[in-house]
C-alpha cells in the first residue's frame, strides 16, 4: 500500500511538472511576442491570389497599420516589377506605400551590382524594369526567377553553356511551387536545381528563405530579429526562413498551405492562423 501511494505521488508530481513547463513556455512566448515592433507580410497566397483579395485581408492590413508597428510587405515574386506590383495591390484595394514593399528582385539587383557582373536575365518581361541600366552585353552571370517563357530547352541550354564557361548562377529564389487561381504551379526552384545539377554549381540565392533577405527587409527599422514576426503561407520559405533568422513565424492556412505543413519545420510555427485576418488578431492581442 505504501509503495502504491508513493507511485501515485510520483505520477501526480510528473503531471504537475509537465503542466508547469507548458504554462511557463506559453508565458514566455506571450512575453516574447509582446515585444514585436515589426511585422513582415508575404503577399501572394497570404493577402491575395492573383487579382483577388483573400477575404478580410484589406481590413486586416488597415488594422495592423493603425496599431503603430512597423509594416513591410516582403515577396519572392519575380513576375512583375515593384511598380507593377504596387499598382496591382492598389487596384485590389490595399493601402500600401512604395517604401513598404521589399522584393527579391530588389535584393537580386543589389547583389548583381556588388558582384559587378553582366547578367543574362531569365525573368518575366514585367520584371525587367527593376534591372534597367545594368549592362547585359556578353553576360558573365545567369540570373533566374519565375520566367515561364524562358523555361524551354533553348534558353535553359544557353544558361547552361554560360555557367559551364564560368558564369555565376544567381537564383532570385528557389520556391518549389506557388498558388494561382487555376491551381498550384511550378516555381523557379525546379529549374534552378536543374541548372545546379547539370553544371555541378551551387546558386547564390537572394530571396526567402535566406537570412540576408529577412535582415535586409528590417534593416531600416533598427530592430532585432526577436522583435519581428513574419506572416506567410509558405512554411519553409516564409516561416522556416524567418524563424531561422530569429524571428517569430505565423503560418496562414491560405494560398499554397496544405494540411500538415506546420509539421515540416522544426521548431514549428509560433502560431497557426486560418487566414491573415486571424494572424493580425493574434498579433494585436499580444501588443
Amino acid at each position: 500500500m505504501v509503495l502504491l501511494g508513493i507511485l501515485r505521488l510520483m505520477l501526480i508530481q510528473r503531471k504537475l511538472n509537465a503542466t508547469s513547463r507548458i504554462v511557463c513556455q506559453d508565458f514566455l512566448s506571450t512575453m516574447a511576442v509582446a515585444k514585436v515592433r515589426t511585422v513582415l507580410v508575404d503577399l501572394s497566397g497570404t493577402l491575395h491570389v492573383d487579382a483577388e483579395e483573400i477575404p478580410g485581408s484589406i481590413d486586416a492590413v488597415n488594422r495592423l497599420s493603425q496599431s503603430g508597428v512597423n509594416l513591410k510587405f516582403v515577396t519572392n515574386t519575380t513576375k512583375e516589377s515593384k511598380r507593377c506590383l504596387l499598382d496591382r495591390l492598389t487596384s485590389i484595394g490595399f493601402n500600401v506605400q512604395p517604401s513598404q514593399i521589399f522584393t527579391s528582385l530588389t535584393a537580386a539587383r543589389h547583389l548583381i551590382e556588388r558582384m559587378e557582373v553582366r547578367p543574362f536575365l531569365m525573368l518575366d518581361r514585367r520584371a525587367l524594369e527593376d534591372f534597367e541600366g545594368l549592362d547585359t552585353t556578353n553576360p558573365n552571370a545567369v540570373v533566374i526567377g519565375l520566367a515561364p517563357e524562358d523555361f524551354n530547352y533553348q534558353t535553359m541550354n544557353k544558361a547552361f553553356r554560360l555557367i559551364m564557361d564560368g558564369a555565376a548562377l544567381v537564383a532570385i529564389h528557389k520556391a518549389r511551387y506557388y498558388k494561382r487561381t487555376d491551381g498550384l504551379a511550378l516555381g523557379p526552384g525546379p529549374f534552378v536545381t536543374a541548372l545546379e545539377y547539370a553544371t555541378d554549381t551551387k546558386a547564390d540565392v537572394v530571396g526567402k528563405p535566406e537570412k540576408s533577405f529577412f535582415l535586409s527587409a528590417v534593416e531600416e527599422f533598427k530592430c532585432q530579429p526577436e522583435e519581428c514576426v513574419m506572416i506567410g503561407d509558405d512554411v519553409r520559405d516564409d516561416i522556416g526562413g524567418a524563424m531561422a533568422t530569429g524571428m517569430f513565424g505565423i503560418l496562414v492556412k491560405t494560398g499554397k498551405y496544405r494540411d500538415g505543413d506546420e509539421n515540416k519545420i522544426d521548431p514549428k510555427p509560433t502560431y497557426i492562423a486560418d487566414n491573415f485576418s486571424g494572424a493580425v488578431d493574434y498579433i494585436l492581442q499580444k501588443l
